[in-house]
């Protein structure tokens, strides 16, 4: 019986898109054991999966490189026939070209790739080339599956369906008005804007990690209907139940956005400095970006975003208008 291991240890939503490789390997090698290493916190998206077996965890943020080490031991012990390694860092090419696997898969642009016995080109060059990451992602793998990229996917548990079932009594909308970056995040004024013009039949969730309570609440207290903050109360897990059924989940270019794909619930995109053709749009049946609907030529400004606007003016936010959010909402 194959062993094989899919190494993301980068952040969540990276992980989360990382799921559409596991989904494809396990259509090819239903009867292997398929494992994942991430990093410490995202551990919490594969509980309850269906097909995972061992869940390996890189605790990052204390004596970092020990656990490295701890990590790699643990994987020796798998004795593992194929390890899939989806990031181009260091650490991670570390992990694979000592891992003991017969067959070690990475892309070209790890360091360590040299000692990889399968290097895959990654074919991205920042300016934005329409391929998806799922798309690149499948690479590593389309020798030994097929040329089709699968989408990602999350599975939510029973309980976690039990832990939302009380905000599903009547048509509701989801928002997720965070991001890590602040030039990734539409202004917390739009969002008020957005929920003051949102038809009454719907509830309002506003959803995010602890870090983003303050931010929710803040929206919430501004706003002059009823709206739940439910950001840091939900796991991952039960934020993405809560968004599948959703008449509509707004979100910036984020890690809800991917939850929005891996569990395919319909979704807007809000896209302010980052645009789409980087590769990390919205993967549902039911999607829709929206951005300026002005040309700037300091857009996109960098592929992750920044801390502020490096013009100080920030248009491309600003200039995203609430109507065009509203025009994705289903007819009531």
């Amino acid at each position: 019986m194959q062993r094989i291991l899919v190494i993301q240890t980068a952040f969540i939503g990276d992980v989360v898109l990382a799921t559409g490789l596991l989904e494809k390997l396990h259509q090819h090698f239903p009867d292997a054991i398929i494992d994942i290493a991430v990093r410490k916190g995202n551990e919490s998206l594969f509980i309850e999966h269906p097909f995972l077996q061992t869940i390996h965890i890189w605790d990052k943020r204390k004596n970092k490189y020990k656990h490295l080490l701890q990590l790699l031991f643990s994987i020796r012990k798998q004795k593992y026939d194929i390890v899939v390694n989806v990031q181009r860092y260091m650490a991670t090419g570390f992990l694979t070209a000592f891992s003991g696997a017969k067959k070690t898969i990475g892309f070209d642009k790890n360091p360590l790739s040299f000692l990889f016995t399968q290097v895959i080109k990654h074919d991205f060059s920042g300016e934005g080339d329409a391929v998806h990451e799922i798309q690149r992602n499948h690479a590593l793998i389309r020798s030994m599956t097929d040329a089709q990229a699968a989408k990602p996917r999350l599975y939510p548990s029973k309980s976690d369906d039990e832990r939302v079932a009380a905000y599903r009594t009547q048509p509701y909308i989801c928002i997720a008005p965070a991001s890590v970056w602040f030039t990734k995040q539409y202004p917390a004024e739009r969002w008020i804007e957005l929920i003051g013009q949102l038809p009454a039949v719907y509830s309002i969730y506003l959803l995010g990690a602890p870090g983003d309570k303050s931010l929710c609440m803040s929206i919430k207290n501004q706003c002059d209907r009823e709206v739940v903050n439910l950001a840091g109360e939900l796991s991952f897990l039960a934020s993405a139940a809560l968004m599948k059924n959703a008449a509509m989940n707004y979100v910036n270019d984020s890690a809800p956005m991917h939850f929005a794909s891996a569990v395919n619930a319909p979704v807007t995109a809000v896209y302010c400095s980052t645009v789409p053709s980087f590769g990390y749009g919205p993967l549902s049946e039911q999607s829709f970006i929206v951005e300026t609907p002005v040309a700037l030529n300091c857009r996109p400004c960098g592929l992750h975003g920044h801390a502020q606007c490096p013009q100080e003016h920030f248009n491309c936010a600003r200039q995203i208008r609430v109507e065009q959010l509203l025009k994705t909402l289903p007819i009531t």
